[in-house]
């Protein structure tokens, strides 16, 4: 499995011959120009995760990409006119030739019900856990963790909890968009140090970066 971080959230996931996206937010545009997309995931409404613009442009390129997401984005999507596969609530699927299963949840509180909407984690190929905004546990194995390690509802001490309660094969970091290199260096390394003290191996991913996991 291949993996091309973007921004944020956003991720291109190369596996098993198909090629997944994840929420195509407003912190990149690059993946704008990415072709032959088997699936669109989307875990929630918020901009830094779902952009209208962005998955305009993608779906220009990739009308036959299947978008799939839960009852809340697919709200928005309604109003874009933008077809949808409904996917939530510990639901699962074989689309694009690939094992999907859901995991929904709440988005992590930022203060009172400030930015809570629906969230819903997806499991790809029963290889890798996308969270999403949440510190979803699917109870099972994971093979491969996309770890939330900042933003305004994440902590540090949360965050690293969250892996060692997954206790993944390996973990890599998402939702760093906001931080400086030197932020984003300093953020990395300290999750590596620690978790791996935890027999946590947490890998370093930065925005445009690709890695084999």
């Amino acid at each position: 499995m291949t993996i091309t971080k973007f921004g944020q959230c956003c991720l291109l996931i190369e596996i098993n011959g198909k090629r997944v996206l994840t929420d195509p937010g407003r912190f990149s545009r690059e993946q704008d120009e990415l072709m032959d997309l088997d699936l669109i995931l989307i875990t929630h409404e918020h901009a830094d995760h779902l952009h209208a613009e962005s998955l305009q442009a993608i779906l220009k390129n990739n009308p036959e990409a299947i978008v799939v997401t839960n009852s809340g984005v697919g709200e928005v999507l309604a109003k874009l006119e933008i077809e949808y596969t409904l996917l939530e609530d510990k639901e699962s699927a074989e689309l694009a030739g690939l094992y999907i299963e859901a995991y929904d949840g709440q988005h992590v509180e930022i203060f009172a019900d400030y930015g809570q909407v629906q969230n819903t984690g997806y499991f790809v190929a029963e290889e890798l856990f996308c969270p999403g905004d949440a510190y979803t546990n699917p109870e099972k194995e994971v093979p491969v963790l996309a770890l939330p390690v900042s933003g305004p509802w994440c902590s540090s001490a949360e965050a690293m909890a969250y892996a060692i309660d997954i206790n993944p094969g390996k973990a890599f970091p998402v939702h760093d968009y906001v931080l400086n290199e030197e932020g984003t260096s300093l953020i990395h390394g300290m999750f590596e140090t620690i978790l791996k003290e935890q027999d946590v191996e947490f890998i370093s991913l930065k925005n445009n970066e690709t890695k084999d996991f």
